[in-house]
């Protein structure tokens, strides 16, 4: 036709033929939804782990928790170098030179004397006191002002922390390892026990609640597990109530007893007793010959440093390494539950494992 275009009857039947590809269409997704209503698609089958690849499973888990404690070890051991050399210095710029001072020693001496007056002639009391004492004075001049910057007890709840964090870590790459669904992983975490301080329920804490908690700190048997090593004897937090901080307070004591005795300060102490502390001490230092020159001054100061650096080093081993009290003991606790527990269930699955077959040996 003139102009190219179409005739009626071509656009008659390109119409028909479009409204019937739209019937065959919709007919194909009508045909696809019953069929799809009628056959559901298949479900993959579930993975069945076996129990050699469970025991892997577990040998990864110990070996997790192994390395989590040692670069948790490592994390401690840098901070509490630190903090000791922290106590060191300001043992040598504060405590030592107090210690070592004429009017300290004036002090002491004093005390001493009251302290016997009180014990009668019985030494080890009086002795027991000044030791005490001078304890005290330790921790609020050298630990008190040190903890401002490092507290031993928040390093070994940082410490726990970072095992946790890094045992999660370590604990995530296992399942892709060996294949294992990563809900029957977890299953498996949460039958594996971290704490165990129950009864009651809410003291009791699986691997995979300690690693999911965030943060830890909401998790009632983790607050009970720090609380638990806070108050044990011999922690950081109780240091202050021992009492013999080293031997040369000791000396130290006995040797200012034995001035007090032979020096006329004796007299005027018990011309004192009953009046008021203020004319007590006005009295003493005024009676009390000088027990310490300051010639003497370097060689007490140099044995009472070599003495407190030998008592503090021994400390810190406590403080460091002790699996109930020192830092890493709540690390210690953690890592002993989770590779116990699953030592036990290893010990128990081979002692229930079937006894293999064998063939029968031939006759003669």
């Amino acid at each position: 036709m003139p102009g190219g275009g179409l005739s009626p009857l071509s656009l008659q039947a390109l119409a028909m033929l479009s409204w019937r590809s739209l019937g065959v269409a919709l007919l194909m997704v009508m045909l696809a939804g019953c069929a799809s209503r009628d056959h559901p698609p298949r479900q993959p089958p579930p993975v069945v782990v076996s129990e050699s690849t469970w025991r892997k499973v577990d040998s990864d888990i110990v070996a997790a928790s192994k390395e989590a404690t040692r670069q948790t070890t490592n994390y401690a051991r840098d901070v509490m170098l630190e903090w000791m050399g922290l106590v060191y210095q300001r043992t040598d710029t504060n405590f030592i030179p107090w210690f070592s001072g004429y009017w300290t020693q004036q002090w002491l001496t004093m005390k001493v004397g009251w302290y016997r007056l009180n014990a009668g002639k019985e030494q080890g009391p009086a002795v027991d006191r000044l030791a005490i004492y001078l304890q005290e004075q330790y921790h609020g001049r050298v630990l008190e002002p040190v903890a401002r910057q490092i507290d031993p007890d928040q390093v070994m709840e940082k410490a726990m922390k970072f095992y946790v964090w890094l045992l999660g870590e370590l604990l995530r790459k296992i399942p892709q390892r060996y294949g294992v669904p990563q809900d029957q992983f977890e299953r498996r975490l949460k039958g594996i026990p971290a704490i165990a301080l129950g009864p009651p329920p809410t003291h009791v804490a699986s691997v995979h609640q300690i690693i999911h908690s965030e943060p830890i700190d909401k998790l009632p048997a983790y607050g009970v597990l720090v609380a638990r090593i806070r108050t044990t004897s011999g922690s950081a937090r109780a240091w202050r109530s021992d009492a013999d901080i080293s031997p040369v307070v000791r000396r130290t004591s006995k040797r200012l007893m034995t001035e007090l005795a032979t020096s006329s300060a004796s007299s005027v102490v018990s011309m004192a007793v009953g009046r008021a502390v203020g004319s007590v001490l006005s009295l003493g230092v005024a009676g009390i010959s000088a027990m310490m020159r300051e010639d003497e001054r370097p060689e007490m100061e140099t044995l009472l440093r070599k003495s407190l650096n030998a008592a503090f080093k021994e400390k810190w081993a406590d403080l460091m390494w002790d699996p109930n009290t020192g830092v890493l003991a709540g690390v210690y606790y953690l890592s002993g539950q989770i590779e116990e527990n699953l030592a036990r269930k290893r010990r128990l699955s081979l002692q229930f494992a079937p006894v293999p077959r064998r063939a029968p040996l031939p006759d003669g």
